[in-house]
């Protein structure tokens, strides 16, 4: 059976092709959806009308392939618009599918669930609009929150400046309770994550098979965030494979590292599986 899911973020839409358990290939395309919406709390026409042609696009794909499933799903940014309804609506007016929007809650566990393929482990998922942290061991959640603030908010209300980046930072993740995550095996996923690791490997072009399971420390990190924040947007473009994402990558870097922190995580490892597979797991009814 090939399944398909469609994730529907803030500033990116994701296609993922499945089948026999197995993911065979996943697609990208930056839309910038959550664009402004940190001071609006709307989602503009523009990126409203960007986005459900991404979407109607993915969805001809899977068609055309002959998918038997089809899911699609949208995170922080639709869930928190006032106008979230209005994509929404476009979305099936373009191609007939119809969305779920995700709680924070459900994006985490399919996160972890995608991540750690069903079993035990955590989660850092540094998205446009929103950061989810979920620690499970012994089958059981100890700790699952989803705070709203991501690498396209960051840029929104800070841009590219380290000072106001991080006073933005630190009061956006005192809404994490203070939990030791130090002894647990701590996976980093979504597009943030992605970009570090392939930017640690000196990759040009996306290569899921190498970024992931790449293992990242906090110290490389945060000198990462620093070397990026100095770049000119033009720089990082030129030299890394953030095309698109170049300027809010170094933010989204930081944010990584402070979370990291909080959390009294020393390292985090790629993990190329994600909420796409999680939520295939839950709509399937394996979780």
């Amino acid at each position: 059976m090939k399944i398909y899911a469609i994730d529907i973020g803030s500033n990116s839409v994701r296609l993922a092709a499945m089948a026999d358990g197995k993911t065979l290939f996943k697609r990208l395309i930056t839309t910038r959806l959550g664009e402004g919406l940190s001071s609006t709390c709307m989602l503009s026409a523009e990126a409203i009308e960007r986005t459900a042609q991404a979407v109607s696009k993915f969805v001809r794909i899977a068609e055309s392939d002959g998918a038997d499933k089809v899911y699609a799903f949208a995170t922080a940014a639709v869930r928190s618009a006032k106008n979230g309804g209005d994509f929404v609506l476009r979305a099936k007016q373009l191609c007939g599918i119809d969305i779920d929007v995700i709680s924070g809650e459900t994006e985490a566990l399919c996160g972890i669930s995608g991540a750690c393929n069903g079993g035990d482990g955590g989660i850092i998922d540094v998205g446009g609009a929103s950061t989810e942290v979920s620690i499970r061991a012994d089958g059981k959640m100890l700790y699952s929150k989803s705070v709203d603030v991501g690498t396209v908010r960051l840029f929104d209300l800070a841009g590219r400046d380290k000072s106001k980046l991080m006073k933005t930072i630190s009061a956006k993740i005192k809404d994490y309770a203070l939990f030791d995550a130090g002894s647990f095996c701590m996976h980093a996923i979504g597009g943030t994550a992605s970009r570090l690791g392939s930017i640690k490997h000196g990759l040009k072009e996306y290569r899921p098979e190498i970024t992931d399971g790449t293992v990242l420390t906090l110290e490389e990190i945060l000198n990462l965030a620093d070397k990026l924040l100095s770049m000119s947007v033009g720089e990082i473009r030129a030299t890394t494979i953030c095309g698109s994402s170049a300027d809010i990558v170094g933010g989204g870097c930081l944010l990584t590292a402070e979370v990291m922190r909080r959390f009294n995580v020393g390292e985090i490892t790629v993990s190329e599986s994600d909420n796409l597979e999680g939520y295939v797991l839950l709509k399937e009814g394996r979780l």
